[in-house]
C-alpha cells in the first residue's frame, strides 16, 4: 500500500468512517429484519389444530331454504327454548382467575399464537365468515382479519405497557409519598356482539380480557351461531395449546329475551355491548340491577364532510365507496352521509352514479368477482324502501337502486341493490336513521359552518371523515364534528391503527381497542407508600390526635398546613408568620374584651339593683 495513502487513512479518518457506517448499516438492517420479519418468535411456536368446517370446502354444495330465517325450525332446536346458565360451564373461580392474569409471558405466548393462527388460516376463517354473514371475501379480510391481526399485534407490542403501574405526580406536602395507579384483573367479564363481523366481534374482546387476566362469556348473536361454534373452537385451542383452561372463554348463544340473566348476573365485573339503542336500554336496565358497568357501542350516522378543494375527486370516490358499501353497508362505522360544499357537489355525483351503477351484487359461494353481498336478513327491506320513496317525494332523487335485489338463483336470498340518492336534507328520515344497508346518500351543504351543522344533527355521533387540502378547514370539522372518532382524508383508519373505539350521544359511552380498551377491562387501583419508609412517614401532630385536646389549637394547625402546602410562592412561608401573629394578636385581644364585657355587665346588675331598692 502506497505510505502516503496509508498514513491518509488515519490523517483524515475517511476511509474509516465510511467503513464503520457500513457496519452499523449492515448490523441495523440485521436487526430490524429480525424483529419485524422473523419476530424473534420461535419459542412463541405453539402450533395447534382446528378441523375446518365441511362447508368451506369448494366442492360442498348445502340445501337452498325457500324462506331462509334464523327463526327456522332448525335454528330454534340448535339455540333451543331456554338460556342455559352460564354457571353449569364451569367459568374457573374469580380468584383463580386473577392468579392467571399475575403472568404477563403466558399472555403474550396467548396473543402471539393466536396470532400465528389467524394468518396461517386466513382463508378458511374468511370463508367461515361469508357463509354466515353474506359478505364478501374482501369485505371480511378488511373487516375480519386486517383488523384482528392488528389488535393481537398492538397487544403483543403495547399491551405491558398499558397495564404497567404508573407513577403519578405528587404535592408538596406528600413529597415524601410514592405515588402510582395499577391495572388488576376484575375477573370474570361479559361481551354482547354483533353479527356483522362474527370473527372480529368474537376474538376482539377475547384479546383484551384474556390479556388482562380475566375470564370472557361471550354472547354471540343468533344470527351468527354456526360461525360462533368453529371460532370458539379457534379461541379454546389457543388456550389450550398454550397450557390454560379452554373454560376461560365461555361462549353463548341465546334468543335476546333470555340474555338478561347473563347481564344482571351479580358475578358479572363488567358488560361490553355492541348492537342498536332499543336493545341497549334493556342491556343497562338489567345491569344496573347489579350496577355493573358498561361499555356501549350503538351504531351511528356516520358523515364525510368533502371539502371543495380537493384534488383527487377519483380518489376521494373509492375511499368513499369502500366506506359505504363495506360489508354491503353493515358496518357500525360505515359512510352514511356525505355532506358536500356546492362546488364539488355535482362533480362527485357524477362519479359515484357511474360506480355504483356498476356494482355487481352475488354470493362469494359461487363467484368471487363481485362487490356487494347478502344481508343479514331482509326483515327491514320494506322499511329500507319507505325510507327512499319517502325521501324522493320530498325532494331527494335516487339514481340507482333503491329497492331489494332479485338474485336469479337465489330469489329468497336476502339482497339490497347498490342505491344511490341524492339531494338528501336534514329532515329526512334518511338523513336522520342509521340505515345499516348499501345506501349511498348526498346532502348538499352551502358553507363550511352548515356543513359540520348538518353533520351534528342527527342523534348519532360515532365517527367522521373529512376530506380536503386545506389544514385550516380539516381542523375547523375535525374540531366542530360531534363524534369520537375522526378520520383525516380517510375513512375508519382510528381502528386500524388501535386506537379507542367509542362515540358518543346516541352512539353510546365508553371506549374499547387501544390502551384505554385494555384498561376498561381492569380494576383501577390507586396506590400511595412512603418513598423512604425507614426515614420519613405520615405522623399525627399532638393537636390533631384523639381527643382533642385544644380545638382552637388544632384548627390553627390545620390552617398552617393548607397555607404552607398550598398558598403561592414565598407566602407559603411568609405568610404562614403572618397568620400566626395575628392570631397571637387576637388571642391577646381576647382577654382584654372578656374583662371588659364582664365589667360592663357587673355595672348593669348593679343598675337594676339600685333601681329595685327604689
Amino acid at each position: 500500500m502506497d505510505p502516503f495513502y496509508q498514513r491518509s487513512i488515519f490523517q483524515h479518518g475517511i476511509p474509516l468512517l465510511a467503513l464503520a457506517t457500513f457496519v452499523i448499516s449492515v448490523t441495523f438492517v440485521v436487526v430490524v429484519f429480525k424483529l419485524v420479519v422473523l419476530n424473534n418468535g420461535d419459542e412463541r411456536a405453539v402450533k395447534f389444530i382446528i378441523p375446518i368446517p365441511e362447508q368451506c370446502s369448494p366442492t360442498w354444495k348445502g340445501e337452498t331454504l325457500k324462506f331462509p330465517s334464523v327463526k327456522g325450525k332448525r335454528c330454534t332446536k340448535a339455540l333451543g327454548e331456554d338460556y342455559m346458565d352460564a354457571e353449569e360451564e364451569g367459568v374457573e373461580d374469580p380468584t383463580e382467575v386473577r392468579a392467571h392474569g399475575d403472568h404477563s409471558e403466558q399472555q403474550l405466548v396467548l396473543i402471539d399464537r393466536s396470532r400465528r393462527y389467524v394468518l396461517e388460516n386466513q382463508e378458511s376463517i374468511t370463508t367461515v365468515a361469508c357463509l354466515d354473514s353474506g359478505k364478501t371475501k374482501i369485505d371480511a379480510s378488511l373487516g375480519e382479519i386486517l383488523v384482528t391481526t392488528e389488535k393481537l399485534k398492538w397487544t403483543i407490542q403495547h399491551g405491558e405497557k398499558a397495564l404497567s403501574p404508573e407513577k403519578r405526580p405528587l404535592n408538596f406536602l406528600m413529597m415524601y409519598k410514592h405515588n402510582e395507579v395499577r391495572w388488576e384483573p376484575l375477573g370474570v367479564v361479559t361481551a354482547c356482539v354483533s353479527w356483522n363481523y362474527p370473527f372480529h366481534n368474537f376474538i376482539s374482546p377475547f384479546i383484551s380480557t384474556l390479556f388482562t387476566g380475566s375470564a370472557l362469556i361471550l354472547k354471540a348473536s343468533e344470527n351468527t351461531a354456526w360461525s360462533t361454534q368453529h371460532f370458539a373452537q379457534i379461541a379454546r385451542g389457543a388456550l389450550k395449546a398454550c397450557g390454560h383452561s379452554p373454560d376461560l372463554i365461555q361462549p353463548i348463544v341465546c334468543w335476546p329475551q333470555n340474555a338478561n340473566h347473563l347481564t344482571s348476573h351479580p358475578d358479572i365485573a363488567h358488560i361490553t355491548f355492541i348492537g342498536s339503542r332499543p336493545v341497549a336500554h334493556h342491556v343497562a336496565s338489567s345491569a344496573a340491577k347489579s350496577l355493573t358497568p358498561l361499555c356501549v357501542e350503538l351504531g351511528g350516522k356516520d358523515s364525510a364532510v368533502i371539502l371543495d378543494d380537493i384534488k383527487d375527486v377519483s380518489k376521494v370516490a373509492s375511499i368513499l365507496l369502500r366506506g359505504t358499501f363495506q360489508s354491503a353497508g353493515q358496518n357500525c362505522i360505515g359512510i352514511e352521509r356525505i355532506i358536500c360544499l356546492p362546488n364539488i357537489y355535482p362533480q362527485l355525483v357524477s362519479v359515484l352514479e357511474r360506480r355504483i351503477r356498476n356494482l355487481r351484487v352475488d354470493t362469494s359461494l359461487d363467484d368471487d368477482n363481485i362487490d356487494v353481498g347478502a344481508m343479514i336478513d331482509s326483515t327491514r327491506f320494506s322499511h329500507l324502501e319507505s325510507l327512499i320513496t319517502e325521501a324522493v317525494n320530498q325532494g331527494a332523487r335516487c339514481l340507482v337502486g333503491g329497492q331489494r335485489y332479485r338474485h336469479s338463483k337465489y330469489p329468497s336470498g336476502h339482497y339490497f341493490a347498490p342505491t344511490l340518492v341524492v339531494d338528501v336534507t336534514p329532515s329526512m328520515k334518511l338523513a336522520q336513521e342509521e340505515v345499516f344497508a348499501p345506501i349511498c346518500t348526498l346532502m348538499r351543504a352551502s358553507s363550511l359552518p352548515d356543513a359540520i351543522e348538518i353533520a351534528n344533527s342527527t342523534p348519532y355521533a360515532l365517527g367522521a371523515s373529512v376530506f380536503g387540502a386545506s389544514r385550516s378547514d380539516l381542523e375547523t370539522v375535525t374540531s366542530g364534528v360531534h363524534a369520537g372518532m375522526v378520520s383525516i382524508n380517510d375513512f375508519g383508519v382510528t381502528y386500524a391503527v388501535s386506537l379507542p373505539f367509542g362515540g358518543m350521544k346516541g352512539s353510546g359511552y365508553g371506549r374499547f381497542g387501544g390502551e384505554e380498551g385494555l384498561r376498561v377491562l381492569c380494576n383501577q387501583k390507586a396506590v400511595c407508600r412512603d418513598r423512604w419508609p425507614a426515614w420519613v412517614s405520615t405522623s399525627i401532630p399532638p393537636s390533631l390526635d384523639y381527643p382533642i385536646r385544644g380545638a382552637r389549637k388544632g384548627w390553627e394547625t390545620c390552617e398552617g398546613v393548607v397555607e404552607l402546602g398550598y398558598a403561592e410562592g414565598w407566602k407559603r412561608l411568609g405568610g404562614f408568620v403572618e397568620d400566626h401573629e395575628e392570631r397571637i394578636s387576637r388571642e391577646q385581644a381576647v382577654p382584654v374584651y372578656v374583662t371588659t364585657l364582664r365589667e360592663d355587665i357587673r355595672e348593669m346588675e348593679n343598675q337594676r339593683m339600685d333601681l329595685a331598692v327604689q
